[in-house]
């Protein structure tokens, strides 16, 4: 089942000097259960367009339909609702609330939604579980490591029981171990429970772990390919680095 399409997308920034183009005239559309990684340079667009998918910067121009639904058309207030019950964040900064625990952190998605206190409790250790800090539930960001605190903005992008999740360089500030961590839980969440990915990244390991590569440069989409063909695109991603 397709849950997003995106027509004609433009986006130009103005300035003093000259307009920017940022993204000109993008395509797209995910299926259900899709792990997508959408790849290029610094300046490529990537950001900006994962920023419009999710309705956190307007388009220029074009359609961006997810189960069917025009988002460019809503209202601010209704933008904000829409994203609240159908899109899930995952930011490089890891963007936590600091006087908040990881369970509440988890927890605050579900009460801007209105569910109840049992079941934002049960919601919330069912998935810090599922990522690994069951027994850090309680602890602050502070006394998180930095791998730690990304596992728990997965679980609150996931608290909502979002249609997608879209992951911003997500592995960015992490090592190795906790980027392997990261990913695994991310992939495991997707292939038992169906959740759609998306991630901004130029990290040749999330890279690797996607199974579809789109390549952004310039604002256009130059390439997007399947799993079967990484190793084209990953010789193509050698020149970004």
């Amino acid at each position: 089942m397709k849950v997003l399409e995106i027509k004609n997308l433009v986006k130009v920034y103005k300035n003093a000097e000259v307009d920017v183009r940022a993204i000109d005239g993008v395509n797209l559309s995910f299926e259900e259960g899709e792990f997508a990684a959408i790849v290029g340079p610094s300046g490529s667009g990537k950001t900006s367009l994962l920023n419009m998918i999710g309705g956190l910067d307007t388009p220029t121009d074009g359609e961006i339909y997810v189960n069917k639904q025009n988002i460019v058309l809503l209202s601010p207030s209704k933008l904000i609702d829409f994203r609240l019950h159908n899109i899930g964040f995952v930011f490089q900064s890891y963007n936590l609330i600091p006087v908040l625990t990881a369970k509440e952190n988890v927890e605050f998605i579900m009460e801007l939604q209105g569910k109840s206190k049992q079941e934002r409790k049960e919601r919330s250790i069912e998935l810090l579980t599922a990522v690994g800090l069951k027994e850090r539930i309680n602890s602050r960001p502070s006394n998180l490591s930095g791998g730690q605190q990304q596992r728990v903005a997965v679980a609150r992008a996931l608290a909502s029981k979002p249609k997608f999740v879209l992951a911003d360089e997500p592995t960015a500030n992490l090592d190795s171990k906790s980027t392997e961590n990261l990913l695994n839980i991310m992939e495991q969440l997707n292939r038992e429970e169906g959740i759609t990915f998306i991630f901004s990244t130029h990290d040749q390991r999330v890279i690797n772990k996607a199974r579809r590569v789109i390549t952004v440069e310039d604002g256009k989409i130059v390439s997007d390919e399947r799993k079967t063909q990484a190793k084209k695109i990953n010789r193509q991603l050698e020149s970004f680095a």
